[in-house]
């Protein structure tokens, strides 16, 4: 959706599609069909935007075939659709019956994750809307923490300057700028804001920063002012915003229910205790407070003691939105874990997942709105 700051400067509000699980062309458009118009309908906007994922084979297809880029760019402009950002974190797979670690390969050190990376770039900027100012395409924070060392260090870095350079390429050739955010997350090389700072320090800052994901920062524990604040001292961009919450208990042992095969959900509580999945945190019994890397639903309000860290994403939005100018112009409602929730609260129909995804929508639209952001 169509979004403008009291600054004038416009803003765009989208769903991450890495919740359905279509590979190929075909099927991508038919979940345009099943969920994304629905969903238009159902908020009642002209132009529904989207944080599309495409898997690295459709990817490559697309960036290849120039007449295939403008096919494709037809049916989302027919259905009321645009797009301004890619989610290039999960190469392919992502809703498998089990993903977990799978998901950080291939990483920055190796040709693949770069080459992907750039095929999205030459994708984007072919599906930006004629008067976007730019596009974003979000990544992973380097690595999984385990195996990292100086040499792999030193490969992903240059990957990033090839990465740079392949970016400045494709706005040379098209006009279009495109900007890549590396997305920090829990049990990663890069896992907090002092981290990012540490790790992303030098890179091309016209071209590559931050995807701030707000269920991560709230993982981490960070207070979003200063995290900002941070991030700002460096020179850090943030290019991408990604609205979710995390789940949260004063009682660990009312997450039973959440423990599940297909995501990692990395576990933390304040004090700096960890472990790599809720299983792990149950089994070890891990002191409270926890909050696990779960994304839920936005509007969720999960009985007691359960709850969400959506004030972290309220307090966040005031940082990066309730100023005299805004800090990031895309912001991307990534849950993609409807499919995992206890059977209870699972949508059983592509009616229910479609209005979930609606209300969604509409609650970051509201708290938007609250500052003075205007459909």
């Amino acid at each position: 959706m169509r979004l403008r700051h009291p600054s004038g400067t416009p803003l765009h509000l989208s769903y991450c599609t890495n919740v359905h699980p279509a590979e190929d062309l075909d099927g991508i458009v038919a979940q345009f069909d099943a969920y994304a118009v629905p969903i238009r309908t159902l908020l009642g906007a002209e132009v529904l935007g989207l944080g599309l994922w495409l898997a690295a084979p459709v990817a490559a297809a697309l960036a290849a075939d120039p007449a295939l880029r403008a096919r494709f760019r037809r049916e989302l402009d027919v259905r009321g659709l645009e797009v301004v950002t890619l989610n290039g974190f999960p190469y392919r797979s992502f809703q498998d019956p089990v993903v977990k670690h799978a998901v950080y390969h291939p990483d920055w050190t190796t040709p693949r994750r770069l080459a992907y990376t750039l095929d999205l770039a030459r994708v984007l900027a072919d599906l930006l809307p004629d008067d976007a100012a730019r596009g974003s395409v979000s990544t992973l924070p380097l690595a999984w923490r385990e195996p990292w060392d100086a040499a792999m260090a030193e490969r992903a870095a240059c990957r990033l300057d090839q990465l740079a350079e392949g970016l400045a390429a494709v706005e040379a050739a098209t006009g279009r700028t495109i900007r890549v955010g590396f997305e920090p997350e829990p049990g990663c090389v890069v896992e907090s804001t002092a981290q990012a700072v540490t790790h992303l320090g030098g890179v091309d800052t016209d071209r590559l920063g931050l995807c701030l994901d707000l269920a991560h920062l709230a993982c981490a524990w960070e207070h979003p002012a200063d995290s900002v604040a941070a991030l700002r001292a460096a020179g850090l961009p943030i290019v991408k915003v990604q609205l979710s919450a995390a789940l949260q208990s004063e009682d660990p042992r009312a997450l039973d229910a959440y423990a599940e095969p297909r995501f990692l959900h990395q576990t933390r509580n304040p004090g700096g205790g960890a472990a790599d999945d809720l299983d792990e945190a149950l089994r070890e019994e891990l002191p409270g407070p926890w909050r696990v890397h779960y994304h839920v639903p936005l509007h969720a309000t999960p009985a007691p003691p359960l709850a969400t860290t959506a004030p972290v994403l309220r307090e966040a939005l005031k940082e990066l939105a309730g100023g005299p100018y805004p800090l990031c112009d895309h912001f991307d409602v990534e849950t993609y874990t409807w499919g995992v929730l206890p059977p209870e609260l699972r949508p059983r129909t592509p009616e229910q997942l479609a209005a979930g995804i609606a209300s969604e929508l509409d609650y970051a639209r509201a708290e938007l709105r609250d500052l003075g952001v205007k459909a």
